[in-house]
């Protein structure tokens, strides 16, 4: 199964018991293991650019769409056996101390191409 792991910082959040593992050590662990397709850090929120179609208009933006403290610091896109697995993963990444990790399962998209 692959899920799309979103890494949710909360600057509010500081100083946890016990200290989580480096994010170094979480990385080569879950390629080791071939869990870990892909991921990367973001830039932070406002840097971002929001794109949406009202009324026939073209609408862009500086910032993100909501106003809030926590924001999605980075992503990996997981290949695991099940969501226990997933769970397992997500609990040993460092933000799962320092943050939240919202895990989310594919949803192909079902294209008759034929």
């Amino acid at each position: 199964m692959r899920f799309l792991m979103l890494v949710v910082a909360d600057p509010d959040l500081q100083n946890p018991d016990p200290e989580p593992m480096p994010i170094e050590s979480w990385v080569n662990e879950m390629v080791e293991r071939g869990v870990d397709i892909t991921g990367e850090r973001l830039r932070p929120p406002a840097d971002a650019t929001t794109v949406r179609r009202r009324g026939g208009e073209l609408v862009v933006t500086d910032g993100p769409f909501a106003e809030t403290r926590e924001y999605i610091a980075g992503f990996d896109i997981l290949e695991v056996a099940d969501l226990d697995e997933a769970v397992e993963v997500a609990s040993k990444h460092p933000m799962s101390a320092l943050g939240t990790i919202e895990l989310r399962p594919y949803w192909p998209l079902e294209l008759d191409l034929g």
